[in-house]
């Protein structure tokens, strides 16, 4: 029998117009014709998406305390259609995907000086995991989608700290999650930040496996459909 595959599927949700980001976490859109204030589920810089005029999809929060009552959650960029941009859902994701692999799945496991996203263990053997959403792409003819939109740190010392667990003895990965249509392999965004690049292939390098997971998505979901191992193009990388 098949094992299902990752899915989210949001409700409550209604569509809407961006008109302007107003900082990191809110937004301004148009909802039925009237002006909201909405809260981004991604801190990213999201420039090639969040252009005045865009289609986008808000979930009404059930929170009643809450400042702002929607959550953006997607949008349609021409050429790509739908792009997911919350930035919760590749970890959610990941989370269905281990569950189903796994014999234990912790999330949020500490490791040296780092937080990984996921420690797993399976058959006596142990392994950790870290998650990276992947929003950027420039052509979806290449099929090949960019991280990261914005320096990450975080990203760099995770990397560094997956290869030393490598080296004594975990099975480490990095799984991207590729929250475009049509975009099946992540490179790194060497114009951004090309010490992430170089943190990638030295990972690849002492162990650490590259997964991609593709997925379909619409306004309101989305959903895995496909995993990509490419460890071996790092690890050969001079």
């Amino acid at each position: 029998m098949a094992r299902p595959k990752p899915e989210i599927i949001y409700e409550n949700t209604v569509p809407a117009i961006f008109v302007k980001r107003n900082n990191r976490f809110t937004a301004e859109v148009m909802v039925g014709g009237e002006s909201r204030t909405v809260h981004i589920k991604n801190t990213g810089r999201l420039e090639e998406l969040l252009i005045p005029k865009s289609k986008v999809t808000l979930q009404k929060s059930d929170n009643p305390e809450r400042k702002t009552e929607y959550d953006l959650i997607s949008v349609y960029r021409p050429g790509f259609k739908w792009i997911n941009v919350d930035s919760l859902a590749p970890n959610k994701l990941i989370h269905q995907k281990l569950e189903l692999l796994n014999d234990v799945v912790k999330p949020e496991y500490t490791y040296g000086n780092s937080r990984f996203d996921f420690y797993m263990e399976r058959d006596g053997e142990k392994y950790l995991t870290e998650v990276k959403g992947c929003t950027l792409a420039y052509d979806k003819k290449t099929g090949i989608g960019y991280f990261p939109d914005a320096p990450t740190e975080r990203g760099v010392k995770h990397l560094n700290e997956l290869a030393k667990a490598a080296k004594e003895g975990y099975h480490c990965s990095v799984e991207f999650v590729i929250q475009m249509n049509g975009i099946h392999l992540v490179f790194p965004n060497n114009e951004t930040q090309p010490e992430f690049g170089r943190a990638l292939v030295a990972a690849a390098k002492a162990g650490v496996e590259i997964i991609y997971n593709s997925c379909h998505v619409e306004a309101d979901s989305i959903k895995f459909t496909g995993c990509t191992l490419d460890t071996g193009r790092y690890r050969n990388a001079k």
